[in-house]
């Protein structure tokens, strides 16, 4: 099904992998170096064009695009004013499809959209309203163009299946691209991925993802990579397919992803009245892979990501043939997930030998695409879910899909099925919508399944979990009443409808500056709307105190800053701070606070051993030593250790939640996403490495650890970090910062991003 290159290869004319050199000349009859063939790929092309400092192996791009969400738009024109912002340099596109349901926090979400749609008048920028459209349907069926590059703050932009580089990152990043500064990153590796064959009847694109994923994400094949899509498998997908595919590869923590592009691609755009935007894209005759992936789409059958991560998969087959086995598998895994916070089992979801779920779901960019509904629509159509448990809710991604789902009959076929049909909504994907009852199992073509991302709440008692899986496979089980099955076991005829696509819809609804500020425009701020508070620049020498302790093999963003109603606070960087590790260590922010208090005492020009008194000791064992730490040249803040943090959301808050309670680091064995890393450096924060093996530390929750001339450290670009644990003795450990360039290095010494732009 699955192969993976051990090395790089070579695809030839964009049919042939070939990993020997020598085997190459034999076929092209001439000598192709690595060098110039990595030079042939798709993303090589797009990179270099949009590369503006010379180098190609030091890049600072410009994007073409921007989008964002209303969970992070908010900060990011916050930061962006509080450095100087004037207008917006390039098309910048504001959706509210995040929190359109949430009623938490009475006006704030509504609030937030009105300081959206003011400031898109204001800035010459784009607002999409609530319920038109989630953020990547809208930039596929707007925004998109063939050899473009988008940048979003929301992790799953990827349009690479429309000939378009995307990339989803922390709000800092785009605040750069507003004041008109670069995206700075080495050159990326990029990985082939090879499809070959054709998908058979009833498998769709989650199944094709899923299968990628499971096979490229606990080793991280495509870590920080981009991922290229080519072979004789391509042309064999329709648009949709492929985009279904392309926008879960950021579960596998690739960087960005391209694919070739064909005919179908030329429709899609024509379709949307875009035809100008479509460009062909194709490998080199030549081209030289970092990694390649063998997909053979003729043997993918139906897949499961039972709880808790998008990597732990299955086929439905193997679930069903050996499920005590897979359960108890599942309920292991979570031991470790849960922190052992809950009972957790699924034991009780077997009955007469099959798997029953409780709620299936269609929705968002993944799922609520035209053709996934259209096949759900097939597969129900004469079926009902029946009147237990059991609950079939679906999202169409946006309003022009919906529209033409009501026209073509979809709508009625599931509906008379007993499917609630909604709006466009992100919500089931974050937890902000359909939350499950306690205990309960739901299957749903989204995008993740975290730990407590459906909305259920650990501190409270409660647990329920997600697995991923086709919509088709969730239509041909809530046609079976709740009772796992897959797509394939459905006699079904697809009717295969065609897509019409209707521009007054948006014509009539979004708000189209079309690049054109009106500075007259005031801004409206509700009473939550807040501003950053300030942020001191690095100190000369800095105590740190552990205040959580995390083992997991990956923690979640969602675990550092938990999504659902708590990102109805996202405009206050203070109120939502306090939802910081909520579910996974409650203390979390207390103890944090308490730490801050001795910082907010050396800022008001106070001494901070009268405000922390565990301080006293500790600056007395330093001194020691460091006799002239103190006074003047000292800063204190908190940590946390995790051993591979940032896997998941581009949400910066994950990062300025800790910043805004005292955070100054992280201490980590590595970091799991590129973003996540990036969004502590924009904070201020010092990205920490330790090569200590995480159950043998030299430092525990509730420790000290002293940094001396953290600041000369990070000014002379040391290469280790020299610390100590403060305790009985001063106990030396040895951390380092990895590579980081001297703009990154800049805003760390000044505190912060809007430091850094303040000058």
């Amino acid at each position: 099904m699955l192969k993976l290159y051990d090395g790089g290869a070579y695809l030839v004319n964009g049919t042939e992998i070939i990993t020997d050199e020598a085997e190459v000349k034999a076929k092209t009859g001439r000598e192709v170096s690595k060098e110039e063939a990595r030079t042939q790929t798709m993303a090589y092309g797009i990179l270099d064009a949009h590369n503006t400092s010379g180098n190609m192996e030091r890049l600072q791009i410009k994007f073409d695009k921007l989008t964002s969400h209303d969970i992070t738009f908010v900060g990011i024109i916050q930061t962006a004013r509080a450095s100087g912002l004037e207008k917006f340099p390039i098309p910048y596109v504001l959706t509210n499809c995040h929190n359109s349901l949430c009623a938490v926090g009475g006006t704030i979400n509504e609030d937030d959209h009105m300081f959206g749609l003011t400031c898109a008048k204001k800035y010459g920028g784009v607002y999409v309203p609530p319920h038109q459209a989630v953020i990547h349907q809208f930039a596929r069926e707007m925004l998109a163009g063939g050899g473009k590059m988008i940048l979003g703050s929301d992790s799953h932009t990827r349009y690479g299946a429309l000939g378009t580089m995307a990339m989803g990152e922390g709000g800092p990043e785009l605040v750069k691209q507003l004041l008109n500064k670069t995206y700075d990153i080495k050159m990326p590796g990029v990985i082939g991925i090879y499809l070959d064959g054709e998908p058979v009847k009833g498998v769709g694109p989650q199944d094709v993802a899923l299968a990628i994923i499971g096979a490229t994400f606990a080793n991280g094949y495509v870590n920080n990579k981009v991922m290229e899509f080519v072979g004789p498998g391509v042309e064999k997908l329709s648009a949709d397919l492929r985009i279904g595919i392309d926008v879960m590869t950021t579960e596998t923590t690739c960087l960005s992803s391209i694919w070739k592009t064909d005919d179908k691609i030329k429709e899609f755009y024509e379709i949307h009245g875009r035809s100008e935007d479509y460009k062909e894209l194709n490998p080199g005759a030549v081209t030289y892979y970092d990694g390649m992936v063998y997909v053979n789409l003729s043997e993918i059958r139906p897949m499961i990501a039972m709880p808790f991560h998008p990597s732990n998969v299955y086929t439905i087959d193997d679930v069903r043939k050996n499920l005590k086995d897979v359960l108890h598998d599942v309920e292991q895994k979570a031991l470790v997930s849960l922190d052992g916070a809950v009972d957790y089992s699924l034991q009780d979801k077997v009955i007469d030998g099959k798997l029953y779920v409780d709620q299936g779901i269609i929705a968002g960019c993944a799922g609520g695409g035209f053709e996934n509904i259209c096949a759900a629509a097939d597969i129900i159509k004469g079926h009902y879910i029946g009147s237990d448990e059991f609950t079939f809710s679906v999202y169409p991604a946006s309003t022009p899909i919906y529209m033409e789902l009501v026209k073509n009959g979809a709508v009625a076929d599931l509906m008379e099925a007993g499917t609630i049909v909604k709006t466009a909504f992100c919500g089931p994907c974050f937890g902000a919508g359909d939350t499950p009852a306690n205990n309960a199992f739901s299957i749903r073509h989204s995008t993740r399944n975290f730990p407590n991302r459906e909305g259920s709440k650990l501190q409270s008692g409660q647990i329920a979990s997600v697995a991923l899986m086709d919509a088709r496979s969730i239509a041909a089980t809530a046609a079976n009443k709740g009772f796992l099955t897959p797509a394939t076991d459905m006699d079904v005829e697809y009717k295969g409808q065609k897509y019409h696509f209707d521009q007054k819809i948006y014509a009539n609804r979004v708000f189209d500056s079309h690049g054109v500020a009106d500075p007259d425009t005031k801004i409206k701020f509700g009473p939550n709307i807040k501003d950053w508070p300030a942020m001191s620049a690095l100190p000369e020498n800095l105590v740190l105190k552990v205040v959580s302790e995390i083992h997991d093999p990956v923690t979640t963003t969602d675990e550092l800053i938990p999504s659902g109603e708590t990102s109805s606070y996202r405009s206050n960087p203070l109120g939502l701070a306090e939802f910081a590790l909520s579910r996974k260590d409650p203390a979390y922010v207390g103890r944090a606070k308490e730490v801050q208090k001795a910082q907010k005492a050396i800022e008001a020009g106070e001494c901070p051993l009268e405000v922390l008194e565990e301080l006293k000791p500790v600056m007395a064992k330093i001194q020691e030593k460091y006799p002239e730490a103190g006074k003047g040249n000292i800063g204190v803040g908190s940590t946390i250790f995790a051993v591979k943090p940032g896997d998941g959301s581009a949400r910066e808050q994950a990062a300025s939640c800790q910043k805004v309670l005292g955070g100054w680091a992280n201490i980590a064995n590595e970091y799991a996403t590129k973003r996540y890393r990036s969004n502590l450096i924009n904070w201020g924060m010092l990205p920490f490495i330790t090569k200590e093996d995480d159950k043998k530390l030299s430092f525990k929750n509730g420790d000290y650890i002293f940094v001396p001339e953290i600041r000369k450290a990070v000014e002379n670009k040391d290469a280790e970090i020299r610390a100590y644990v403060v305790g009985d003795t001063l106990k030396e450990v040895t951390f380092t910062l990895g590579d980081m360039t001297d703009a990154e290095r800049e805003i760390i010494l000044k505190g912060c991003l809007i430091n850094y732009y303040k000058g």
